[in-house]
């Protein structure tokens, strides 16, 4: 089975590290130097000082009423078959799952559409209380296609809930319910955490109510494959199905993260767990609260890694921003007078080490909010004002391309196009690629793709090309390729 992100309805993300539990309250541990052991001279390094664990217990009994229990009942789309299976619990994970639909393709017969019927949900998650008066945060997926969502308190009372909204962009989801003077989590600062810090986890993995993992943090602002807007937090905390929407709090007791997701080759907990900050979690809250809804701002470009060889390329630095590969033509992106071949380096001084940065500052700000971009293009610098648009008109995406190069020549037998196939592809300039071996076709380039640029430069012809690789001092050159209506850039090594 493949390694894989997971974050299924019923399945939260607990931050906590797999055999911390069993040091809890053990008070202290010394240096490993053998009791009575001869000092062999006078200036011997002396005992490391004694290093005492956190309190996990204090700040359980303390903030674990504010974290709460759901349950949710609702109903989805789904074949005859998924159907079949959902009934019959199988998950669609299971291999088991994959064989019942085999099986109900035989029963079936050949070419027969498959029909469509509602199919009954349930799941189990975790949240936790913001405000006295019901408010309280968990993650969307965990109340998506709720028909009825249940809380239930640590005092074992239970409270229908309202969903206020959830915005799948961030996986956050806000829920009411008709209660007062309940006990509330206090909110901490994603910028204060530290790499390395202690945290702990409460939620109700596979339905266990109030049950505590701890940790460390493992990174920060981790950049997921289908959660771009949201920069994670990673920890080794066990989370595992039940966990998501519960808090990650630090060593004063503090949320600073809402368990999401974790990253497994059997779906449950393997030591790689991610939370989204609190910082972006509340701004989100804050706009449902208010107006029922999340906005996100939006530049309407594809953007990918930059490597080495891209860098080499473009003779940057070093390896990090977001490479520009696609614009969307009347764009905020566009307008700003973005160019593919553009590599992001700051937006609004802030930094972009990777692609996936890009999203996620862009994503937290306000649609109409104009931002700074440094880029680099053509070997410099440059500063462009862009005015973001909404991102709810048109989903961001980020293209993505294989690193693998080969070597020696670049491999590509080129023809121009003719003046149909330009308008069939809207492009004014570019070159068909009517066979590609070598570098090229290690790369990921395929015969019928459209040579759209080079290093930057607009490809206008085969003799333009072979100068642009004949020039390639770092044996390594950046191709725009164009296939379909998607564009991207593919690094090839050449020598």
């Amino acid at each position: 089975m493949n390694s894989r992100l997971t974050s299924p309805r019923a399945l939260v993300i607990a931050l906590a590290t797999a055999g911390v539990i069993g040091a809890v309250g053990a008070g202290a541990y010394t240096s490993a130097r053998a009791v009575g052991a001869p000092t062999t001279n006078a200036t011997a390094t002396a005992p490391a000082a004694m290093v005492t664990l956190p309190d996990f217990s204090t700040i359980t009994s303390r903030d674990g009423p504010a974290v709460v229990n759901i349950s949710v009942t609702g109903t989805m789309k789904a074949s005859d078959d998924e159907a079949a299976a959902e009934v019959q619990g199988i998950d669609p994970e299971d291999p088991m799952f994959q064989f019942f639909r085999r099986f109900q393709g035989q029963m079936n017969p050949r070419g027969q559409q498959q029909q469509q019927r509602d199919v009954p949900v349930r799941a189990q998650g975790s949240g936790f209380i913001v405000d006295a008066n019901g408010i309280i945060i968990t993650n969307a997926h965990v109340v998506k296609d709720a028909k009825e969502v249940t809380v239930k308190l640590t005092d074992r009372r239970e409270f229908r809930a309202k969903v206020l909204g959830a915005d799948a962009k961030t996986d956050i989801a806000v829920l009411k319910i008709d209660a007062r003077n309940l006990p509330v989590l206090a909110l901490g600062n994603t910028k204060d955490l530290k790499v390395g810090e202690w945290v702990l986890a409460i939620g109700s993995p596979f339905g266990f109510e109030s049950t505590v993992t701890a940790g460390v943090v493992s990174a920060k602002g981790r950049s997921l494959p289908d959660d771009s807007y949201v920069p994670f937090i990673q920890t080794d905390v066990a989370v595992n199905p039940g966990n998501s929407g519960g808090p990650l709090l630090n060593t004063r007791g503090e949320v600073v993260g809402i368990n999401s997701q974790i990253y497994s080759r059997s779906g449950g907990y393997q030591g790689l767990s991610f939370a989204i900050p609190i910082d972006v979690a509340i701004q989100v809250k804050d706009q449902i609260v208010a107006t029922g809804k999340a906005t996100h701002g939006r530049l309407g470009v594809a953007v990918q890694e930059v490597n080495q060889a891209f860098a080499d390329s473009f003779k940057l630095d070093k390896p990090e921003g977001a490479l520009v590969s696609n614009i969307e033509k009347g764009g905020p992106g566009d307008k700003a007078g973005l160019k593919a071949g553009d590599v992001i380096r700051k937006v609004d001084g802030q930094a972009i080490v990777s692609s996936g940065d890009l999203p996620a500052v862009i994503g937290q700000q306000a649609p109409g909010k104009n931002v700074t971009l440094e880029v680099w293009r053509q070997g410099e610098r440059k500063e462009l004002q862009a005015k973001l648009g909404d991102a709810s008109d048109k989903p961001a995406k980020v293209a993505k391309a294989d690193a693998d190069v080969g070597q020696g020549k670049l491999g590509l037998a080129l023809r121009p196009l003719q003046p149909q196939e330009k308008r069939e592809a809207s492009i004014d300039t570019g070159l068909l690629i009517e066979d590609a071996a070598g570098p090229s076709a290690q790369a990921g380039v395929q015969a019928g793709d459209v040579l759209l640029a080079i290093n930057g430069t607009p490809a206008q012809s085969v003799e333009q090309v072979r100068e642009v690789v004949a020039k390639a001092a770092n044996k390594s050159v950046a191709l725009l390729i164009q296939r379909g209506e998607d564009k991207i850039f593919v690094p090839v090594r050449i020598g």
